[in-house]
């Protein structure tokens, strides 16, 4: 089971975190020093941009091994900002993803709202994201299945101050999300277990989509029409990553793909 394996590779970490809390090194940052990553995304999108975009660094994935191993955070980061990104997502994960939660820190270097993407499960992975820069973490259904461990887990961020982000896959996560309280919903068109993507089916799922929810859409979004069919379908922003990576220059692709 592919989740499985994330799971356990998390494990050695979580152990290091333990040691970290009992020796105190687990604060938290002022909250007033992050960006309000909700906020940010719910204002009206740009003249000429069909929906407020997340986009993403990483430099490699399990489904397409090595994208980009050669650009910074810093850089990236920048390119982005100037492109015209709302927001900005920081794989941390680090045996598949070869990142580091340090990342977090040399992002913010371009004042936009950073996301934390990683395996998320357990509270003291919570507590290292307080501890960072991040305005937002990922929270994944098909991880954590169990509502209620979801909700704790989303109502200690933001009781911090960082927005949960809760990615579902089909109407069934649909619905543990809900369960949980989630209230930021992004819709992953790539199933984690299989790596197989289905944009088609994650448009169609944005036809459940409440006026007091706001929803993203992630995965297979490396063209402005496909930005243009989200929002069609009632999505408020789009998440893009691996199509902006894959450029020595993922700035000059993110406004390619906003504004062409």
């Amino acid at each position: 089971m592919n989740l499985q394996r994330f799971i356990d590779a998390k494990q050695d970490e979580l152990e290091g975190l333990r040691r970290a809390k009992a020796a105190g090194l687990l604060r938290p940052k002022d909250i007033r020093q992050r960006p309000d990553f909700l906020q940010a995304l719910r204002a009206p999108a740009p003249a000429g941009q069909p929906l407020r975009v997340i986009a993403e660094f990483k430099r490699s994935s399990p489904s397409m091994g090595v994208i980009n191993d050669s650009l910074t955070p810093e850089d990236v980061a920048r390119q982005y900002a100037e492109a015209g990104a709302t927001c900005m997502s920081v794989l941390t994960e680090e045996k598949y993803f070869t990142g580091c939660v340090g990342d977090l820190s040399r992002a913010v270097i371009a004042g936009l709202p950073l996301l934390r993407k990683d395996f998320i499960f357990d509270e003291l992975q919570v507590r290292q994201t307080v501890s960072t820069p991040a305005a937002a973490m990922l929270l994944i259904v098909a991880l954590t299945p169990d509502a209620s461990l979801l909700r704790g887990l989303r109502e200690m961020a933001e009781s911090e101050g960082i927005h949960a982000v809760v990615e579902i896959f089909n109407e069934r996560e649909l619905e543990i999300a809900r369960e949980s309280g989630a209230r930021i919903l992004q819709v992953n068109a790539r199933n984690l277990e299989t790596f197989k993507t289905d944009r088609e089916e994650g448009l169609k799922l944005a036809a459940l989509r409440r006026p007091e929810e706001l929803w993203i859409a992630a995965s297979a979004m490396s063209e402005h029409a496909h930005l243009v069919d989200a929002k069609g379908a009632g999505y408020d922003a789009a998440l893009i990553g691996t199509a902006l990576m894959q450029s020595s220059q993922p700035g000059k692709n993110l406004n390619r793909i906003i504004q062409s």
